[in-house]
């Protein structure tokens, strides 16, 4: 199965341009969750994929991405927040 590439004429059609997408990743919306529960928020994605990363190497278990809105739904505290060691690590 072949995709199409995102044109301007499928942005008017309901399809998210690249930019857009681009943009949101780099936003701190990103939470990391564990079996543990929350193991971080506010994290752009790359911080988010860098700590899922390091935790899968520590042996945890139920690693995920997801927005700091659906996290906040689970209502469980945070365990872990540390932004600038994700930054560095891996």
């Amino acid at each position: 199965m072949m995709l199409a590439p995102v044109s301007s004429s499928s942005v008017s059609e309901g399809n998210v341009p690249n930019s857009t997408m681009s943009s949101e990743l780099e936003m701190n919306r990103w939470s990391v969750i564990s079996e543990r529960g929350v193991e971080a928020n506010g994290l752009n994605h790359e911080e988010a994929r860098r700590l899922v990363h390091r935790l899968g190497g520590e042996g945890r278990h139920g690693l995920c991405i997801i927005t700091d809105e659906a996290a906040a739904r689970l209502g469980q505290p945070v365990i872990r927040e540390e932004p600038d060691q994700v930054s560095e690590s891996v």
